[in-house]
């Protein structure tokens, strides 16, 4: 059996901001953009790599979805414990650089961890958490 990860999920509270962190501060690419106002699913992933994309769409908008779990959710976004992804590149620096320039909300500078991964993280405009990790 062969199975590929094609698209993961993080949540948007805000699609225009999350659209300008994604395409401009990450430099990802649009592949689709689908809705109104809040209730946009937006598909961007990195160039070059076709088949791996991020869905960035309304928290809580499946109807099966109750009251509760959406203020849950909410709560969890507000505190930034929701989503997360981990991302890669050769250039740990220059990345950071360019994301923070970009006016991301840095939650680590790039760090040595004990465990052998030197990484970095940001909160993308939802408060999902953005690690990026270098790859050597």
């Amino acid at each position: 059996m062969q199975i590929s990860i094609d698209t993961s999920y993080l949540p948007h509270q805000d699609p225009e901001a999350s659209l300008a962190f994604y395409r401009d501060a990450l430099g990802f690419e649009v592949r689709s953009d689908v809705g109104k106002g809040a209730m946009r699913w937006i598909t961007v992933g990195p160039p070059g790599q076709p088949g791996i994309s991020i869905l960035l769409a309304p928290p809580g908008a499946d109807p099966g979805v109750t009251d509760d779990e959406r203020r849950t959710i909410s709560s969890m976004m507000a505190k930034g414990t929701y989503g997360w992804i981990l991302l890669s590149t050769p250039d740990l620096d220059a990345t950071f650089e360019k994301v923070r320039a970009a006016d991301a909300e840095v939650i680590q500078e790039p760090t040595e961890q004990p465990y052998g991964v030197r990484d970095c993280a940001f909160r993308d405009p939802a408060g999902n958490q953005i690690r990026i990790q270098e790859v050597r």
